[in-house]
């Protein structure tokens, strides 16, 4: 199978920077077919953390009445789409999003990686976004914005990064095997390098873009290869190999987090 292209761009420190999956461009191999793939990718809606301006990371907090109707926007968005396959974090309010989005739609299997949850802010989880914004203000824009800052025992934006690219890089290859459109519940912070991927944002640009609680992305996963005899005679759906963050883990540098393996 060919494997995905991995290019680095926008970076003065290549070795530093992560790679950055922007599509199939191999050859296509002889009696096999291609296939355009949708992803339609959202943030959550509104949370009562995000109405109280709390940091809210890995606290599980729940929608809002606000969120539950930002939902059935996305959902009247995408009512008249395929969608094959879901992928959301194992937090409350990307699977409540996720829920709503997909009731119109035939039985969806949904699946579960934590590659995609929102960036831990460590300690900072749960205080106030507003009162340290006054009282370090410095220091909240190094941590609200700043690409490689992590707060105390939570994540930088780049460790973010690092376990969102190696998700579209699976799922890329999985889909070779199961093609088909996809919905993917994200949170704010994982959705900004999935959208520096496909939008081919500078870095600049993808710190400082605010997501939507209403809207879906979508984007255009060309796939080279793709064996649809194969795929129709199995009729099975393969595993998917997902990463799942233990409920009870709250803060980054946990020994339990599975994610650190990709900082």
């Amino acid at each position: 199978m060919p494997k995905p292209i991995l290019l680095q761009e926008h970076a003065q420190d290549r070795k530093k920077m992560p790679q950055i999956l922007i599509c199939l461009r191999s050859e296509k191999p002889e009696g096999l077919r291609q296939m355009i793939c949708k992803l339609f990718v959202f943030r959550h809606a509104e949370t009562t953390d995000n109405a109280r301006g709390i940091f809210s990371g890995w606290r599980d907090a729940t929608l809002t009445s606000r969120g539950v109707s930002q939902s059935h926007e996305i959902a009247k968005q995408l009512k008249g789409e395929q969608i094959d396959y879901a992928f959301s974090s194992h937090l409350k309010r990307a699977r409540q999003t996720m829920k709503i989005v997909l009731k119109s739609h035939h039985p969806v299997r949904v699946f579960t990686d934590d590659r995609l949850i929102e960036r831990c802010y460590g300690l900072l989880q749960g205080k106030s976004k507003r009162k340290l914004a006054v009282e370090k203000p410095e220091w909240y824009a190094q941590v609200h914005r700043g690409y490689d800052f992590p707060p105390p025992k939570g994540e930088s934006l780049k460790m973010v990064e690092s376990r969102t690219l190696p998700f579209l890089g699976q799922l890329e290859e999985w889909l070779q095997q199961n093609p088909g459109n996809v919905a993917i519940s994200c949170h704010g912070n994982s959705l900004r390098p999935i959208r520096r991927v496909f939008e081919h944002l500078s870095l600049e640009q993808m710190l400082q873009m605010e997501n939507p609680q209403n809207r879906a992305m979508t984007y255009t996963l060309p796939l080279h290869g793709v064996n649809f005899e194969g795929t129709r005679k199995s009729g099975t759906i393969a595993s998917w190999k997902g990463m799942l963050v233990p409920r009870d883990v709250r803060l980054a540098t946990d020994p339990q987090n599975p994610l650190s393996q990709y900082y």
